[in-house]
């Protein structure tokens, strides 16, 4: 679709649209929004939504936060804290730091591998709008009866219709089984978008780190999503028509959601994580003005992480009763995954040693992501030992352990991407002096609120507690915690602020103001709809890079591809379409006909679901050809 050769034959004219809905055409507006399948567009979807279901958490956790300020606190009763901090754990895992990474790649996969697009765009369009919709779905309960409150890992028989009545959750388990739609397409498309649509020359071992992280993450996905999904059902079976999974008093096994759920769970780690190694390993060669270090240990290591991610799940049920065998063994893989994530740590150290290092925004955030990852790092091994977790296992040390990994880890290393790539994706420089001041409010507040959880935990406060006893000296921890809130609420208000005056007032940024390495900075900022005029050749590592300076180069020369014009008959680019959209909404609004035991609804929707698809299937290939030498479009549809 997106890469042409000279001897192919020309596209066959494009099919003008004889399907259930004609194929859109518009360049602006709602409905230019609703219908688009250009990756950069679904990327930016992405980010904003995922920015603010971040919100939405960011403003449960100041809940959670004001309510445990003193003990005795009566701000919110038990029934709502325990929906705060389920839909706070679902959020973040599920609908913003996870979806952030998807967004980053939606947007800056092709451009890194010199493609147009992603492999199948109206699938891609489909999986950002399952997504939302499953998060507004989860997000709908607050109005619907009540909001999930079992935890974001959902324990049985927690989840029995008998202990747990109410509707959330429902709202938990089907908004998931929606949600976990779009990840699993979406992964799938990335597959097959990086292994068949890399430009000449890009063999696998030059492609930029962040792409090989997103590939090892979108295997993670396909293979860590099922199970899930068989537990999901499961407890819906149970709920709606009255099963036995996990009911023990009939021989259910209510462990066995642990298991199911956990073998996705740990993966889920990674999937969260991986990603913000690729981002970590593009922003520090560019602020070290070095290649990667190790480049090939970089990739092996992310490689085995994501094997491994798959043999250290029981390592969160230490305290079930598995028995020692077991127990050791997955102590011991649990300590064996620490030395590649070890590894990353050292090359990424070592990039930056001897390089002249510029201490932008971008750069502090990635340093500091360093810096709290490996404190992430040296609890979790700290955990990986079954006497200490038979310790610290639900205490407020697992809480603290956990947002170093997954907010210090992957969100700063996510924050660092938007300073990183907020110029390519707009054209204007976020405030760099002001960005600075904003990290450090955001370092400071996220370790006011963090660090003395660890305290708190390892003196005995339970995590999930709406109060705690005073006079047994949890107060001052728990204090300075909440006015952590208050420092790094400012501090995500000024990184609102910054990212509305650039778009008002921002300074241009140019194309590279980074002077990058990598292809994507070879596109114009913002890109155009068919990202580049000529078809990029690759021909080292660091494809850009070797471009501007091949007198640094060590790669071939590119003689192989001379004289080949990739895209004679034009650049296809694919066509808008509602059906995406259509397919995403049917399967919505069927969520509620299932929860409420709607069969009508259910029905209907069904029978949507199918038109759609059948429309999709028979919509014709649509989109219209660019020609970028003669500055023409030929329409298609």
């Amino acid at each position: 679709m997106a890469i042409g050769r000279r001897d192919v034959p020309a596209p066959a004219t494009p099919d003008a649209g004889g399907g259930l809905l004609a194929r859109p055409a518009w360049t602006k507006g709602l409905g230019s929004w609703l219908t688009t399948v250009d990756h950069k567009r679904l990327g930016i979807l992405y980010i904003l939504t995922s920015f603010t279901f971040m919100g939405l958490a960011s403003i449960e956790a100041f809940i959670i936060r004001l309510q445990l300020a003193a003990p005795g606190m009566e701000l919110v009763s038990p029934d709502v804290y325990n929906q705060l901090f389920t839909m706070h754990g679902v959020t973040m895992i599920f609908l913003a730091i996870m979806p952030l990474g998807t967004g980053f790649a939606n947007y800056f996969v092709p451009l890194m591998i010199g493609a147009r697009d992603l492999a199948f765009p109206r699938l891609n369009a489909f999986g950002y709008w399952v997504y939302a919709f499953g998060g507004l779905f989860v997000y709908s309960s607050f109005f619907l009866g009540g909001a999930p409150d079992v935890g974001w890992f959902a324990y049985a028989p927690l989840t029995s219709l008998s202990n747990n009545p109410g509707n959330g959750t429902d709202f938990y388990m089907i908004g998931l089984l929606i949600g976990g739609i779009g990840s699993l397409v979406t992964a799938m498309n990335l597959i097959v978008t990086i292994f068949s649509m890399r430009a000449p020359g890009m063999t696998m071992m030059r492609m930029p780190v962040f792409v090989w992280m997103i590939l090892v993450t979108s295997f993670l996905i396909v293979f860590a999503f099922p199970p899930l999904t068989i537990a999901l059902t499961q407890i819906v079976f149970d709920r709606t028509f009255g099963t036995l999974f996990y009911v023990p008093e009939a021989g259910g096994l209510p462990i066995l959601w642990q298991h199911l759920f956990w073998i996705f769970g740990h993966p889920e780690v990674y999937i969260v994580i991986l990603p913000a190694f690729g981002v970590i390993s593009e922003v520090i060669p560019t602020f070290s003005r070095k290649p990667i270090f190790g480049y090939p240990v970089m990739i092996l290591s992310g490689i085995f992480i994501g094997f491994m991610g798959f043999a250290v799940w029981s390592h969160h049920m230490f305290t079930t009763g598995l028995g020692p065998v077991a127990n050791t063994a997955f102590a011991l893989t649990s300590f064996v995954i620490g030395v590649p994530t070890g590894v990353k740590i050292f090359n990424w150290l070592g990039t930056m040693w001897g390089g002249s290092v510029r201490f932008t925004t971008s750069m502090l955030y990635a340093m500091a992501f360093l810096f709290m990852f490996v404190i992430g790092g040296i609890t979790g091994i700290m955990l990986a030992m079954p006497p200490f977790t038979a310790q610290a296992t639900d205490s407020y040390f697992v809480v603290a352990h956990f947002h170093y990994v997954m907010g210090g880890g992957a969100l700063f290393a996510f924050f660092a991407g938007v300073y990183y790539w907020f110029p390519k994706l707009t054209g204007k420089l976020l405030p760099e002096r002001f960005g600075q001041w904003t990290f450090a409010a955001m370092f400071i507040g996220f370790n006011m609120i963090f660090m003395p959880q660890h305290f708190a935990g390892l003196m005995g406060m339970p995590r999930r507690t709406q109060t705690y006893e005073a006079g047994i000296g949890l107060e001052i921890w728990n204090l300075v915690s909440t006015a952590g809130t208050f420092v790094m609420g400012t501090a995500l208000f000024m990184l609102l602020f910054s990212v509305i005056y650039a778009f008002r007032n921002g300074t241009p940024a140019g194309n590279d103001p980074w002077d990058a390495r990598t292809l994507e900075w070879a596109a114009t900022s913002p890109p155009q709809h068919h990202n580049f005029d000529e078809q990029p050749i690759v021909t080292d590592r660091d494809a850009f890079w070797a471009q501007k300076y091949p007198e640094a180069s060590h790669g071939d020369d590119g003689s192989q591809w001379e004289g080949m014009d990739f895209d004679a008959h034009g650049i296809h680019m694919p066509g808008q379409s509602w059906y995406p959209f259509l397919l995403a909404t049917s399967i919505f609004i069927a969520g509620y006909g299932l929860l409420f035991e709607n069969w009508p609804l259910s029905i209907l929707m069904l029978v949507v679901l199918v038109g759609a698809t059948y429309g999709w299937a028979f919509e014709g290939v649509g989109g219209h050809h660019v020609h970028p030498d003669d500055g023409a479009e030929a329409a298609g549809d």
